[in-house]
């Protein structure tokens, strides 16, 4: 994975010499009932595969998932959640299994902890529904990566998953929830199934309900990113406000080619419905960042993933995105709108479609619609010609940055709008 950027390297200094203070946990305190934080998530999809194939549509039989995820806040105790939201039938989980990881699909020896639901080994996830873990003593730190592991002994049908990772998942043959090694875990993945978050309580950030949720598409997804480098603009965010003294959990629930007006066989549920699910259900969020509605401009132009969908009108979006700010603060959340990126060079960077894209963003910058705004179109821009990526933010195909563009993206961010 290469050196550390000095960025990441401060965020991780700083809050190790948090971790080493000595303010009391919730638990030295004596409260008996946690109080949760996001610090982990992930945005459910039904199964499909519109790219290449994954293991969603056909799910699992006598198999062993290995997720590694990377949290943001750090705590005493963790829980994860589990989704079956997408499913027709209960899920059976014989067991769970969360680890520190290590490189590949192994984890670090000795830190295998088992989980449990309702004090139990194996769980039933409803049909459409979500199950969290009971809590488990497995300490954790911001920016530590946990590899999760989930057995999956029957048959499942299509699973739950969120289709574009940019991690590696590893399958395993049998009951392997409780290797250190990887030597099992010879099949691999970009995608993430059946996990949907992770929690956690207790420790030096008890107190703290000032999470942030990136909420959008391939943009807050990381489309574009190193895969299994977690330099998403969310994660670089998370890292930027750590180094500046100021940590906070920050959340990722973009899901690439979603929509805010209209649903997608492959690209989720529209923004307008999902986000109550996603969004709202969040333990320890204070602010929101919306950034989405590319693709319901892209898709108008023919020969697009989704040809058939209409593309909308800059008014049409506006609303949509009133829609969900009316959603975001009758739950008392702060909700900061993010404009549009540039398109120009890629599949969606038509003259009809940047002349939708520069209405858009003009609403952004100008309604005083949002609590705050953060102009990322600014801030990927090429100065000699604003439609377009500035070359050393591309990844290379005109609409997604790459690991610098992200970062400038997180950096484009006040953390006093947050």
């Amino acid at each position: 994975m290469g050196t550390p950027h000095p960025l990441r390297r401060t965020a991780v200094a700083l809050l190790t010499a948090v971790a080493l203070s000595s303010t009391p946990s919730a638990v030295a305190t004596g409260r008996q009932d946690p109080v949760w934080r996001g610090a982990w998530a992930a945005s459910p999809q039904a199964p499909a595969a519109p790219f290449a194939p994954n293991w969603s549509s056909r799910g699992f039989e006598d198999h062993t998932v290995r997720q590694v995820v990377r949290v943001t806040t750090g705590g005493d105790r963790t829980r994860i959640e589990l989704t079956n939201r997408y499913g027709s039938a209960p899920l059976r989980i014989a067991g769970a299994t969360v680890a520190r990881a290590a490189r590949g699909g192994a984890v670090e020896p000795g830190s295998v902890r088992h989980l449990r639901f309702d004090g139990r080994e194996s769980a039933t996830v409803p049909a459409g529904g979500t199950l969290l873990s009971d809590a488990a003593r497995f300490p954790v730190g911001a920016f530590d990566s946990l590899a999760v592991t989930l057995h999956l002994a029957e048959a499942t049908g299509p699973a739950s998953f969120h289709h574009v990772a940019t991690a590696t998942t590893y399958r395993a043959t049998g009951d392997h929830r409780a290797d250190a090694s990887g030597e099992a875990f010879r099949e691999t993945s970009g995608s993430w199934y059946l996990l949907s978050g992770v929690e956690v309580s207790g420790g030096r950030e008890a107190w703290r309900r000032d999470g942030v949720v990136a909420f959008g598409d391939s943009l807050t997804d990381g489309v574009g990113s190193t895969p299994d480098a977690d330099d998403r603009y969310p994660d670089q965010l998370a890292e930027r406000l750590a180094a500046a003294g100021r940590p906070r959990a920050v959340l990722n629930h973009g899901i690439s080619g979603n929509q805010v007006l209209n649903d997608s066989s492959w690209a989720g549920e529209k923004a307008l419905d999902r986000f109550r699910e996603d969004v709202l259900t969040e333990h320890g969020v204070r602010t929101v960042v919306l950034l989405e509605g590319i693709n319901d401009i892209g898709f108008r132009k023919p020969g697009s993933p989704a040809s058939a969908a209409p593309g909308v009108s800059a008014e049409q979006l506006a609303e949509g995105h009133l829609a969900l700010i009316r959603e975001a603060r009758a739950r008392g959340l702060r909700v900061v709108g993010a404009t549009l990126t540039p398109v120009k060079g890629s599949r969606y960077g038509t003259p009809a479609n940047e002349a939708v894209r520069d209405a858009f963003n003009h609403w952004v910058r100008t309604s005083g619609a949002y609590d705050a705004v953060i102009d990322f179109d600014r801030a990927l821009a090429d100065p000699a010609d604003p439609d377009r990526f500035l070359p050393a933010y591309d990844s290379g195909d005109g609409l997604h940055p790459n690991d610098a563009g992200y970062r400038a993206m997180a950096e484009a961010v006040d953390p006093d709008l947050l």
